[in-house]
């Protein structure tokens, strides 16, 4: 119980547990430092020129820095978890469905991040896979259950290791292509779209952006929540592109842990990445406990476990289905966090100035709920970069919808909301 209340799952954050900005910064880089972003470069890498890859990824992650910063700014004014604030503009049942979805890919990623620890273990020892799945699994979610004090002590270990390892392996990769005259004169083989690029550089991490209130909230100020997330996405994400990247374009291979075997690095890869990947899945599993919480009010800790077994149950299909799962997540889950920008910034931050527990929120607005299935629609069908099409869409459309509905009122409701006013 008293695990549950430090965490602050169905309340704001007070000031006298909130972090200062190394912790924030040292959870949010653990949660950007992820080895699916790497594998995500490769994919880039084996698809683009150097140059262009590097205005995709830098065009990509300002767009995401950007995005993300909003939502830092709204979480450490408020000190609520995105589940919370989806109830001003959602509702209370409506946010049900916002609070599902972020929650249930968390659960995905947190698969993902099993099976990429897991398959090169297997490679490097030729220990049973699942076994190694289910261990991990296992472990990983033990940890979970500590919360964001645990994501912070995981972070000041994993990401300077990642940043030392990653750096290593992109200096032998560029100086057996030939160093940067190799690099600048590579073409890849088969050619990769701009907006396609794009899509995969914002949606690789658009549903963890998403959730970034679930951990900025704790940040004493707006100032050290917006620059410690805007770091993590803006650079820290960046990074893990160009480490994934440049080994593909070396040795032709999109998974990181394929490149470091070829360099002779798999057995500190295994460590390092280890814990690389076990900071983003602590991350993955806290934020996806919140949203069940949020949901059903039964402790967080329940979630936890029930989300890591289901995950590690999981892991291997997440593995093999990964741009398929980077695809709908482009789509379906940025109109979410873009509803609650639009709400908190253009039409009501008056409202989210009182005190949490004393708001009456509406059931259901339906009028959020058309936003985010036009902003996916926009995301599906309006050519360009879907992320984007999806952030726009569902900020107009909110926007617009909120202004028009009291035009569409009844009357007598009319009348007395302009006597009120």
């Amino acid at each position: 119980m008293e695990n549950k209340d430090l965490e602050f799952s169905l309340s704001p954050v007070p000031q006298k547990h909130r972090s200062g900005f190394w912790k924030i910064l040292a959870v949010m880089l653990g949660l950007t430092f992820f080895s699916a972003s790497m594998w995500a470069g490769g994919t880039l890498g084996n698809g683009l020129s150097f140059k262009t890859f590097i205005l995709v990824i830098l065009a990509g992650n300002l767009l995401l820095g950007i995005y993300t910063g909003a939502l830092a700014h709204i979480a450490a004014k408020t000190g609520l978890s995105t589940h919370l604030l989806t109830k001003y503009a959602f509702g209370v049942k409506g946010s049900y469905l916002s609070s599902f979805l972020l929650a249930t890919t968390q659960v995905g990623w947190f698969g993902v991040g099993v099976a990429m620890f897991a398959v090169p273990v297997y490679k490097a020892t030729g220990i049973n896979l699942y076994l190694l799945i289910v261990l991990s699994g296992m472990l990983m979610t033990l940890t979970a259950i500590y919360g964001m004090k645990a994501l912070a002590i995981l972070g000041m270990v994993a990401v300077p290791a990642i940043a030392i390892l990653g750096g290593y392996s992109v200096s032998e990769a560029t100086e057996t292509i030939g160093g940067m005259e190799g690099l600048m004169a590579y073409q890849p083989v088969q050619g990769l779209g701009i907006a396609a690029a794009l899509t995969i550089c914002i949606g690789s991490f658009v549903s963890a952006g998403t959730l970034t209130p679930d951990f900025t909230r704790f940040a004493k100020t707006p100032k050290s929540a917006v620059t410690a997330t805007g770091i993590a996405f803006f650079l820290g994400n960046s990074l893990m592109f160009l480490f994934g990247a440049i080994g593909a374009m070396t040795y032709g291979k999109s998974d990181i842990s394929d490149v470091m075997f070829l360099q002779g690095l798999i057995l500190p890869a295994i460590i390092v990445l280890g814990l690389n990947i076990w900071t983003t899945n602590e991350n993955a599993l806290y934020a996806s406990s919140l949203g069940y919480t949020t949901i059903t009010k039964w402790g967080r800790n329940k979630f936890v476990v029930f989300n890591g077994i289901l995950g590690t149950i999981a892991a291997m299909w997440l593995y093999n289905n990964f741009t398929g799962f980077l695809t709908v997540l482009g789509s379906a889950l940025p109109s979410i966090g873009a509803i609650i920008i639009a709400d908190y910034f253009f039409l009501s931050r008056e409202k989210y100035k009182r005190k949490f527990e004393k708001m009456t929120f509406k059931s259901v607005n339906w009028m959020a709920i058309l936003a985010w299935a036009g902003g996916v629609a926009a995301a599906e069908l309006v050519p360009g970069i879907a992320p984007i099409n999806g952030l726009v869409g569902s900020i107009i459309l909110y926007v617009v919808l909120m202004k028009s509905a009291p035009l569409f009122a009844p009357k007598t409701v009319r009348k007395l909301n302009e006597k009120v006013s």
